[in-house]
């Protein structure tokens, strides 16, 4: 039995279809079970992180546990992180693939390298994933695409290498049904840096419309994405990541490679397999 956490969103959902499809028993955490649309045979179940205990009844016969953490806030992290840790270890110790961040050495006080210390802390066997930039995270832009064909957003020469979600995916997988990637580290990447600017028209090409870029400063966007994000520390990290990456481009690995056995999918793949959310 393998319990996956995030069980609904952009990769969580992935795995969940990829482990079933591969005949593999899987328990999938969602805070309503009722309304989670799963296939079949994947057993529901109700739990929420932000009470660690609430996974405790779950957790018999679990063998690993695909880990997304919902929590941006660090001070909030750092208490709840080794409590579930601990819930984890006193369950047998299953295996953990965590989805980290591509940032979480460089940030040793992020949510995501708390979470990854609470996890080796613990004692628990272990593989972090940490992708670079998310490709789903494109979809933020659905809406201006479709209603206006442009998308204004700050630093659009902020060059990325957007990983696709069924790639993480596919790696957690392999994490999760072996112990052959127990105590490794992979950096999750595209195969290609590609501008934000360069995302847009690569989307507009998958829908055959011409969308254009439109830069805007900053401040503009700080307000909404904060509130999106949950945070505006949050937010303020990632736009100062943005202009990084408008000077220096985003780091690309060969860590889907490594693991898959073939290349990691391109930009323009997750553009065409994403065209109906655009169009």
């Amino acid at each position: 039995m393998i319990l996956v956490t995030g069980a609904t969103g952009n990769v969580g959902r992935r795995v969940v279809e990829r482990l079933a499809g591969a005949g593999h028993g899987v328990r999938a955490v969602t805070r309503d079970p009722a309304r989670a649309s799963l296939p079949a045979g994947v057993e529901a179940v109700a739990a929420d992180l932000a009470d660690p205990e609430t996974l405790r009844p779950h957790l018999d016969g679990v063998r690993a546990v695909f880990l997304i953490w919902p929590f941006v806030d660090p001070a909030t992290t750092a208490q709840l992180a080794p409590r579930v840790a601990a819930v984890l270890a006193d369950a047998g110790s299953p295996r953990v693939v965590y989805v980290s961040a591509a940032t979480a050495e460089a940030d040793p006080n992020s949510f995501w390298a708390l979470v990854e210390r609470a996890v080796v802390a613990a004692g628990l066997p272990w593989t972090m994933l940490r992708p670079t930039g998310i490709a789903t995270n494109a979809l933020a832009w659905a809406e201006s695409i479709r209603s206006e064909g442009v998308v204004r957003w700050p630093y659009g020469a902020a060059a990325r290498s957007m990983v696709h979600e069924d790639d993480i995916a596919a790696v957690a997988v392999e994490a999760l049904t072996t112990d052959r990637h127990d105590g490794q580290t992979y950096v999750l990447s595209g195969p290609q840096t590609v501008t934000q600017a360069e995302q847009v028209r690569i989307i507009g090409a998958a829908i055959g419309r011409d969308v254009r870029w439109q830069d805007v400063p900053a401040e503009a966007v700080r307000p909404m994405l904060a509130a999106a994000m949950g945070s505006a520390a949050f937010a303020d990290a990632a736009l100062t990541g943005w202009a990084a990456m408008a000077e220096t481009p985003e780091q690309v690995t060969g860590d889907v490679a490594a693991v898959l056995g073939r290349p990691a999918r391109t930009f323009a793949h997750w553009a065409a397999d994403h065209a109906a959310d655009f169009a």
